[in-house]
């Protein structure tokens, strides 16, 4: 089966950044990037058109980074508490998930989308935790994570 190629709008994990021509198979490229406007056909005109581009792109990508880092910057002594029920082996009735967090960031004023929560597992029992929030490809920052047995808070 033939691969087709295409350009990328935005920056796909695991796939390329903004700008890239990707070869991908076909049922990913017309069921997932295309109609979510991650990617655009690599036509002669398409490439030329985003050659053009590709100085303001980097403008663009630039002042995005320059962002992530002073969000970084703010982020890093944001301690986020959770309360949650306990229950008698040590562990969360129910668990602190990656929206849970975003959620809390939200109510602290940052619009965090809950997708750069790098969270592996729900988190499932009471503790301080390490928790890496990708603001942008380039720019990681750790926030920390307490989550109290909801008794011992009252």
């Amino acid at each position: 089966m033939p691969l087709m190629e295409l350009l990328l709008k935005e920056d796909v994990d695991k796939l390329g950044v903004r700008g890239d021509l990707v070869k991908v198979k076909p049922g990913y490229g017309r069921n997932y990037l295309l109609p979510r406007g991650l990617a655009i056909q690599a036509t002669p005109g398409n490439v030329k058109q985003i050659e053009l581009q590709r100085k303001a792109l980097l403008k663009k990508e630039a002042v995005e980074r320059d962002t992530a880092t002073q969000q970084a910057e703010l982020l890093k002594d944001v301690t986020l508490e959770f309360a949650r029920k306990v229950g008698e082996h040590g562990i969360l009735y129910g668990s602190v998930t990656s929206m849970d967090i975003a959620e809390a960031f939200a109510a602290k004023g940052f619009e965090i989308d809950r997708r750069r929560v790098q969270l592996k597992d729900p988190i499932k029992e009471p503790g301080e935790f390490e928790v890496p929030v990708k603001l942008h490809r380039e720019v990681t920052t750790n926030i920390k994570v307490v989550v109290r047995n909801e008794e011992e808070a009252k």
